[in-house]
């Protein structure tokens, strides 16, 4: 699918990140996924804060990561996340590749639905909050 509005960012794989091997622990990869998302929320202006003060929490519902080639210990990485839906949920796909060479090393999504807060129940269509954000960028109509 095309992305409709992405953000990235470098990471350098932390000591503390990384098996007695120099390999990054697998599961670090869902944190590296999770501040390139903060970057693309950021950049929509709905970050977590904003979700939370719409009224709404955006749980994570789905998951997936293709692990292509290990990253190590001090390696340089770009962490790219792309928004590819809105309008029922957020699917945004991500893409982590190695700084100098641009190796892909990682690919996978996230799928979050929004919540309202006042009730607990999941909104089957996102909220005019998010829509208004998307077409300030131009990226859909403000219906």
């Amino acid at each position: 699918m095309k992305s409709l509005i992405s953000a990235e960012v470098e990471l350098t794989v932390p000591f503390h990140d990384a098996d007695p091997m120099g390999v990054t622990w697998h599961g670090n990869y869902l944190r590296y996924f999770e501040v390139a998302r903060c970057a693309l929320l950021d950049k929509l202006d709905y970050n977590y804060r904003q979700m939370d003060e719409s009224g709404y929490v955006w749980p994570i519902v789905d998951t997936r990561l293709k692990y292509v080639k290990t990253s190590t210990y001090e390696q340089e990485l770009v962490v790219q996340a792309s928004l590819i839906e809105f309008e029922n949920r957020l699917k945004i796909e991500y893409l982590i590749v190695d700084k100098s060479t641009r190796t892909v090393l990682t690919k996978g999504y996230t799928i979050q639905v929004a919540v309202d807060k006042s009730n607990g129940e999941m909104c089957f269509a996102s909220p005019q909050a998010l829509i208004n954000k998307m077409a300030k960028l131009g990226i859909c109509s403000p219906d």
